[in-house]
């Protein structure tokens, strides 16, 4: 095989005030033509540095080349290109797709835009051509109601479909090296499986090679030729991916392959129901073709189950099946028809001071705890927020219960001043739950709460939430696409499709024995990518 790419003793560095913060040091790896290979390592490791390194994607100013660091593409130093020349190889001969498409998509222009607008960039084609190839390679990613979607803008998509649009984009131009940066993270089994076999496919017809970066190990022993494991900014491992996964040598190696979440010991069943939901539906309006008028799109139609005290309820099901508008209309953040009661009451009906109570006594963890954590405020200010509205606690009172709680969830209380960008991923989840938990609420919703987290961090969190729900007394309706994280959190699994209940049951009768097709796809698509 011949090198597409050669990356040589790279070692990146960035200032920081008075100093250079190294992020890559000594980086040797290439990858061949029509290969796959995947760069795996937690969260700062220098994964992402190394990969915006080869499109010259880090700022200017800021970032620092070593003088022996080479980045060969095709035989051309990229690291000596021009912008001229740097352009003429962005997005035509390398792509790459992010890890957050809302980060990437212009909110301001139709989605079907900006692809036609990517095609009309690279090639000299009409604008009918090109909006017509677009269509095409959205129907090629399985994007569903095609001519409304071409039409919609990024907020009206769901997370899977939007992260579908940004692969779309970047195979347009059939580069000859596509950089994918967690391209799967926030992507349900099914279309995670779709969207990898579809770039197994281009690679084959495009002889395309693929340079994946990613924390799922399970992912990287399926579909990738070779792995460099990535620590600390070291490579400190790499080699053809059946040797590496079968018999790794460095001790750090180890320790990814081991980190894996285990099946729940006991599953919890209770005929004491804190959450009891009938006939719930959801709707959104959506602009009509009739002038001055509305439609409605039914999100989640006809919900009813209950929830038992104590227990963790797993909500399963692909992107845009409902689970998120589930959990947004249990803590009453939407409008719904139907009924919800909370221990044994309408929340309908609540007054206006049961209602403050509710705020407090249902919780709620976002999957992106960066976006969902004031980034002018410190951490104890963060946590401690809730509490001047719930309680009336003294000064004294309020840091020991942050300092506290802090220490529950596996944090230091000395970063107590610290602010959430000087925290890792992991770290700012952990904040965010601290900040549920002070409240001493009885639910708590965790919406894909670990799903951008690596693994070993993941196994870390999960373990968190566990003890917290065993100290506190928790009740958690768990929303996620990652099914081992639900088998190892969950007593009961609930099965969401196009906003309908499809199925329901205890934990290992739903894994062992799904009785739905539908349940049956989801978990033939986790176990494709599965490393077990």
């Amino acid at each position: 095989m011949s090198n597409l790419l050669e990356v040589k003793n790279l070692t990146v560095g960035f200032k920081v005030r008075d100093s250079i913060f190294t992020a890559v040091e000594d980086a040797s790896f290439e990858i061949n033509k029509n290969e796959t290979m995947a760069l795996v390592g937690e969260s700062g490791s220098g994964k992402s540095v190394s990969a915006m390194s080869i499109l010259q994607l880090l700022p200017e100013g800021k970032t620092i080349f070593s003088k022996d660091s080479s980045i060969k593409f095709n035989h051309s130093e990229i690291l000596e290109m021009s912008n001229k020349q740097l352009q003429s190889i962005r997005g035509k001969k390398i792509s790459m797709i992010f890890q957050e498409p809302m980060t990437s998509l212009n909110p301001y222009h139709r989605v079907g835009n900006q692809i036609t607008e990517s095609i009309l960039s690279h090639e000299d084609v009409s604008k009918k051509d090109a909006e017509k190839k677009a269509k095409e390679l959205m129907e090629l990613v399985e994007i569903p109601d095609l001519e409304r979607r071409y039409k919609s803008y990024p907020h009206e998509l769901s997370g899977g479909q939007r992260q579908r649009i940004m692969i779309a984009m970047s195979l347009i131009n059939e580069p000859e090296l596509l950089i994918a940066d967690e391209p799967t993270t926030a992507l349900d089994v099914t279309i995670q499986a779709q969207i990898l076999d579809l770039m197994n496919r281009l690679k084959e017809k495009l002889g395309m090679s693929i340079l994946f970066i990613t924390h799922d190990l399970g992912l990287v022993e399926k579909f990738s030729d070779r792995v460099c494991v990535m620590k600390e900014g070291k490579i400190v491992e790499q080699g053809v991916t059946t040797e590496i996964f079968s018999n790794p040598k460095h001790e750090y190696t180890i320790k990814l392959l081991k980190s894996e979440p285990k099946e729940k010991d006991h599953l919890l069943v209770s005929e004491d129901n804190i959450l009891d939901i009938s006939n719930l539906s959801v709707f959104y309006k959506i602009p009509s073709k009739k002038l001055f008028k509305t439609d409605r799109f039914c999100a989640v139609s006809d919900i009813s189950l209950k929830i038992p005290r104590n227990s963790t309820v797993g909500v399963v099901g692909e992107s845009g099946s409902g689970k998120s508008t589930l959990g947004k209309a249990i803590i009453n953040l939407l409008d719904f028809e139907g009924s919800i009661k909370f221990n044994g009451k309408s929340i309908k009906d609540l007054s206006s001071v049961e209602k403050k109570l509710l705020k407090k006594d249902i919780q709620i963890v976002f999957q992106d705890p960066y976006g969902s954590l004031s980034p002018r405020m410190t951490v104890g200010e963060i946590i401690g927020e809730g509490l001047d509205i719930h309680f009336d606690f003294s000064s004294e009172e309020k840091i020991e219960k942050i300092s506290n709680v802090m220490k529950d969830v596996g944090l230091d209380d000395s970063l107590i001043f610290k602010y959430p960008h000087e925290f890792s991923g992991g770290q700012r989840q952990r904040i965010a739950i601290a900040r549920s938990i002070i409240l001493n609420p009885k639910f708590m919703i965790l919406d894909e709460p670990t799903s951008a987290l690596d693994r070993s961090i993941q196994i870390q969190v999960i373990d968190v939430l566990k003890r917290l729900q065993d100290k506190y007394k928790l009740t958690y309706l768990f929303i996620s696409h990652d099914l081992k994280v639900i088998r190892s959190m969950c007593d009961q699994i609930f099965v969401m499709s196009e906003g309908k209940l499809v199925e329901f049951g205890k934990a290992d009768e739903v894994f062992e024995n799904p009785q739905q097709e539908y349940t049956q796809k989801l978990l033939r698509a986790a176990l494709k990518y599965s490393s077990n």
